[in-house]
């Protein structure tokens, strides 16, 4: 192992270990980390202490220029003044100087070498060493070796806490991002997927200005040729699940960039949620956490090491982090042509939008600038009604610019390579949560079979009154009654009031979009 040096980052105390094997960081983590264990398939098991999921209140960007005047400023990105960033800086050093070892981690975000961005890791955790090296793409030995300066480094120093009375910052945690001196600082959470995130975030703001689409979803490609599908969604939509297609090769589950020539995954691996998860429902994945796996925040049996799945005491947020190579039909390198179809996935828990619709550009734009989804009721005392989500192009948290910049890019795409786009409700059928039942998952892999086949694209289509959508009425492997929410409801008025009250929620939401995205995104939505 060759001697590294951190003294041009101002560290220069702890032995530094850089770019180990997996067998190593599992040795490191046994030896020197008491929050880690093995379970009994082999995956490396760690705790992220207090902070079991990101922190989006937490997260600041520099406001300086010349990034200041693209940044959408507000309820996402939150400004942090540049000596503030210095003061956060110097404490993470600070704090890092004084690890008997540091972990340094080297790998790739992007797999279109024209683009890719060098991403520098330095962190005092095996566990999160070995989580990025999973998460990043792997250089090979040769390209290690002309690895050269990072485009961007992550200071990781998540286990010591930010100071609170630092100006601008919220509680003891803070994930900062600088893009004029392109670098990150992490303090007071040691959940791994703010590293994760945070290149994405960086993503979310390079790519834009050459031309790219970043995109939070997955991809998949035909087997046969280079006929891409890209699934955007948000939590419990079904993402993960649709794009494990057994039929179909998977590019990747969660970050994606639409280029000139096609599309191409960011990540070098899978971030899969673990909660519930069995053989039966996800049999690639549960395969996949295996040795050289991080399993996060799970719980373990005491003699056998056997990870409980269905144990939610820690978190609902246990989460599995693996190569993508580890799942068997995954395409390596993770690129593909340019998509032919795009889905948009919602859970419509009030039951009043269709199985499957074809969108026109238009709608296309309004959907992705809504991005919505409704969770059903929780277990908190009165609330008995689906709760709405909104997020703007389906990942606000990680959007840098204002979202309709992701929109017009998004519409340019389309129109350039001609593909289709669809929205697909995996959400409730004959009324809302409570009185209608969850559309069947085999009713929802028909629909998006046809989709992939061309079935859909000559299907009929209905217009329906409240949403302006052209409902497709036939669909092989669907019954035509379940394709038009209308005909589901027992209750016909109960199903107008209940499509009118969504459709005014879509409107309420849109108006701070209005003015930016044009009167024809906006008349394209919800009618009055």
């Amino acid at each position: 192992m060759q001697p590294f040096d951190l003294t041009r980052y101002g560290i220069s105390g702890p032995q530094i270990l850089r770019n180990l094997s997996p067998a190593v960081l599992y040795e490191e983590a046994i030896r020197f980390d008491h929050k880690t264990s093995i379970s009994a398939t082999g995956a490396l098991v760690a705790y992220s202490g207090e902070k079991t999921g990101r922190s989006p209140r937490d997260k600041r960007v520099v406001k300086q220029s010349p990034s200041a005047e693209d940044i959408w400023w507000g309820p996402v990105n939150f400004p942090l003044e540049p000596l503030s960033f210095k003061i956060n800086r110097e404490r993470a050093i600070d704090y890092l100087q004084t690890r008997d070892r540091l972990y340094v981690v080297d790998g790739f975000a992007g797999w279109d070498p024209a683009v890719r961005l060098r991403i520098r890791v330095i962190c005092s955790r095996p566990y999160h060493a070995l989580f990025m090296r999973n998460m990043l793409i792997r250089p090979t030995v040769e390209e290690l070796q002309n690895f050269g300066e990072p485009d961007y480094v992550i200071f990781n120093a998540g286990t010591f806490p930010a100071n609170r009375l630092t100006q601008g910052m919220s509680s003891t945690t803070s994930v900062d991002l600088n893009f004029e001196e392109r670098e990150m600082v992490i303090l007071g959470t040691e959940y791994a997927g703010e590293m994760k995130k945070g290149v994405f975030t960086i993503m979310n703001y390079l790519m834009p200005k050459r031309g790219l689409l970043p995109m939070h979803c997955s991809a998949t490609m035909a087997k046969q040729g280079s006929e891409t599908s890209l699934f955007f969604g948000l939590s419990g939509t079904g993402k993960t699940t649709l794009s494990a297609d057994p039929q179909r090769l998977l590019i990747g589950d969660d970050e994606h960039v639409w280029s000139d020539t096609g599309v191409f995954n960011i990540e070098g691996g899978c971030y899969a949620k673990a909660i519930d998860l069995t053989p039966e429902s996800e049999p690639d994945i549960f395969q996949a956490l295996q040795f050289g796996a991080v399993l996060e925040n799970v719980v373990l049996d005491a003699e056998e090491r056997i990870v409980d799945f269905k144990d939610a005491r820690i978190t609902q947020n246990t989460r599995g982090a693996y190569p993508i190579e580890f799942i068997k039909t995954s395409h390596v390198p993770c690129v593909g042509g340019h998509p032919t179809q795009v889905i948009f996935l919602t859970c419509d828990a009030f039951g009043v939008l269709p199985p499957v619709a074809k969108l026109t550009r238009e709608q296309a734009m309004y959907y992705f600038l809504s991005g919505y989804t409704a969770k059903v009721a929780g277990t908190e005392v009165g609330v008995t009604e689906p709760q709405v989500t909104f997020s703007a192009c389906f990942g606000a948290p990680f959007l840098v610019w204002h979202p309709t910049v992701y929109a017009r890019l998004l519409a340019e795409k389309l129109d350039r390579h001609h593909a289709q786009v669809w929205l697909v409700n995996t959400g409730w059928s004959g009324g809302g949560y409570g009185v209608g039942s969850r559309m069947k998952l085999g009713y929802t892999r028909a629909i998006v079979n046809a989709i992939n086949s061309g079935e859909l694209e000559s299907a009929p289509v209905v217009t329906d009154d409240y949403f302006g959508l052209a409902q497709v009425t036939k669909c092989t492997g669907v019954p035509d009654e379940i394709l038009q929410p209308a005909k589901t409801w027992s209750d016909e008025k109960a199903y107008r009031e209940t499509a009118a009250k969504l459709a005014g929620l879509f409107r309420k939401n849109f108006e701070k979009f209005g003015e930016q995205a044009g009167p024809e995104v906006k008349n394209a939505g919800p009618k009055e």
